[in-house]
């Protein structure tokens, strides 16, 4: 136990030592293909070859390790390594060290399959507003559009954009295994370190616009037609609606108001829309509500209000022959086994339709993700270890 925490505190500080790349000085922000990928590549790379494994950089900016085995079966470890702005150290980037570790706690002895650490190059969405390009360029998932957009920044990495296609997995994958940070504060509140994923909510998005008539604040109150007071009445609904539905999330995350002067009743009020579950058909009758609700607001205040959809992904159930390893990993490491949602979106939902996929949550202490307070527990990364180790060890008897 007394080595592997201090195998965790390693692991931690390799993450510190990636947070140094960074497009802004005192804060953490990397995104897709920006020149500080450069030295995360560079660093990467050093801890995958000192672990013994072959490294490549893809088309796409995914660097790729692989740990040779006896056969050409292949299980993926992976996470993304870009960040959105002004982040923590840990959200994707640990994912990619522990599955480095977990080569490294082999010793050179060679598995009934090989493994092979992705670091995938971008998953946040921050460059282009497309998230996990890094991911759907190893399923060959790209689509035209999207690769001429991205091209550019591609070659400008010294990358050739016409070799995209060669990321695809051309291998016999077993199984994608992703370590993540919660995210949320739902282990810290239960006092656990890890849980196990055993699905990652679908998510829907709109654009809601109310319009009214903007007038001089001396206007009357009953005669008004105020699209911003329409939109605060439908946003408490929108609370609500989430807090009577166990597992619903629902989030209006951003509000623009025009014209947007402080003595002008609003005549526009546009508000964005998320919302998520495990299970898409609640997810699609709340949302179904909320949209009424909203039809039902604006026809009272005698506005008027549009919806548009800018995001309808499913839900994806982690892969049970899976997860069940990972359960008993977590067991046999001493751990409680506890099973949840990701209510975020994350690689592995992309690889789960074409590749058996699980996850591991580590606690968030304080349910920070996405700021620079985010924070690992040295604990929490031991068990972690400690149960990808006990995972290996048995699809090693399984494959044997």
């Amino acid at each position: 136990m007394e080595r592997l925490l201090s195998v965790a505190h390693e692991v931690i500080g390799r993450c510190h030592a990636l947070a140094e790349f960074t497009e802004e000085p005192g804060h953490i922000t990397r995104t897709f293909l920006s020149p500080p990928m450069r030295g995360v590549h560079a660093q990467v790379r050093q801890w995958m070859e000192a672990a013994g494994m072959s490294v490549r950089v893809d088309a796409a900016g995914n660097i790729r390790g692989v740990y040779a085995g006896q056969t050409s079966a292949r299980l993926l470890i992976g996470s993304h390594l870009d960040t959105v702005p002004h982040a923590g150290a840990f959200d994707g980037i640990l994912g990619v060290i522990l599955g480095i570790t977990l080569v490294e706690s082999l010793g050179g002895r060679r598995l009934p399959f090989q493994i092979e650490v992705i670091g995938f190059s971008e998953e946040e969405g921050v460059k282009f507003g497309v998230p996990f390009i890094g991911s759907r360029a190893v399923i060959g998932d790209l689509d035209p559009a999207l690769i001429e957009r991205i091209s550019p920044a591609i070659a400008d990495f010294g990358l050739d954009p016409a070799q995209l296609a060669e990321a695809r997995l051309d291998s016999d994958a077993l199984g994608y295994l992703e370590f993540h940070i919660e995210q949320g504060p739902v282990l810290e509140n239960l006092d656990c370190a890890v849980a196990v994923v055993e699905a990652i909510a679908g998510q829907s998005r709109f654009e809601i616009a109310f319009r009214g008539d903007a007038n001089h604040a001396a206007t009357p109150m009953l005669s008004r037609r105020d699209a911003l007071a329409a939109a605060a009445e439908w946003i408490s609904a929108v609370e609500r609606e989430a807090l009577a539905a166990e597992g619903l999330l629902a989030t209006v995350g951003s509000i623009e108001v025009e014209p947007g002067a402080a003595n002008v009743i609003a005549g526009v009020a546009r508000a964005s829309l998320d919302v998520r579950h495990g299970d898409d058909a609640i997810r699609a009758a709340a949302a179904g509500r909320l949209l009424g609700c909203a039809q039902t607001i604006a026809a009272r205040r005698g506005v008027t209000v549009a919806s548009k959809r800018h995001l309808d992904r499913p839900a994806v159930r982690m892969d049970a022959a899976l997860v069940s390893p990972l359960e008993r990993a977590v067991a046999r490491a001493g751990h409680p086994v506890h099973r949840m949602t990701s209510g975020a979106g994350h690689d592995a939902m992309i690889l789960a339709p074409i590749v058996p996929a699980a996850m591991l949550f580590v606690r968030s202490p304080g349910g920070v993700s996405h700021h620079p307070a985010e924070t690992v527990l040295p604990e929490d990364v031991t068990a972690a270890l400690q149960a990808g180790m006990s995972f290996l060890e048995e699809l090693e008897a399984r494959h044997a």
